[in-house]
């Protein structure tokens, strides 16, 4: 897996420093500037302490099976923005290169708050993901073809789950979905459109299209 975070920290320096903080517990593969400066943080094939207690598709310990990358960013708490191209042209070659060596499937390329949903919101609803899926690095937002198939809201939590999430925390488990599948409205409630999205995606996945 690749988990893609905004460090929520300015200057890139004060970042930089706690990611190297031995007492501060938390590290990451790589760090992404603002201005495009990729920096090695530690080994690809070492274990790096970036995404906490978390859960995606059945994996309990995600720090286990991924590669962390950091970007720099102010994130929601110091002003949420739109992150600078340069930061995305330095992203697309890394991601690229790390998917073809390590054999990643795009729909194991996701955020912090994909695994973590209800401690984080990172990279957030203005991360360009579409941008991504244009190189094949990330599932491109599905075609809805069928509408909304699940007729309660039960149904819809056991196919998110289906999906990869944690539905411990329901509410914030659909702001996470949100965030990532429906950017411009971020509500927590579960509606026609969210199930209709849900549905799809899964039926791509099961057609081997957005693996």
């Amino acid at each position: 897996m690749v988990v893609l975070h905004y460090t929520e920290m300015k200057p890139v320096g004060t970042a930089l420093d706690r990611l190297c903080d031995a007492d501060a517990g938390v590290s990451a593969h790589y760090l992404i500037s603002e201005e495009g400066e990729v920096t090695l943080l530690v080994p690809e094939d070492k274990r790096a302490w970036h995404a906490g207690v978390s859960y995606w598709r059945g994996h309990k310990d995600v720090n286990s099976a991924s590669i962390g990358i950091e970007l720099d960013h102010p994130g929601h708490g110091l002003g949420y923005r739109p992150f600078a191209d340069a930061q995305i042209e330095a992203l697309v070659p890394l991601l690229h290169r790390i998917v073809k060596t390590h054999d990643i499937p795009r729909a194991n390329i996701v955020g912090h708050s994909d695994v973590a949903p209800a401690r984080k919101t990172d990279p957030g609803e203005l991360f360009p993901w579409d941008r991504l899926a244009e190189y094949g690095l990330a599932t491109p937002t599905p075609k809805i073809e069928l509408g909304d198939p699940f007729d309660n809201d039960g149904a819809f939590y056991l196919a998110l789950e289906r999906y990869g999430y944690d539905i411990t925390d329901g509410h914030k488990a659909v702001e996470a979905f949100e965030r990532r599948w429906r950017p411009r409205r971020i509500s927590g409630e579960i509606d026609g459109e969210l199930r209709a999205i849900l549905f799809q995606l899964l039926l791509d996945r099961d057609r081997g299209i957005a693996r």
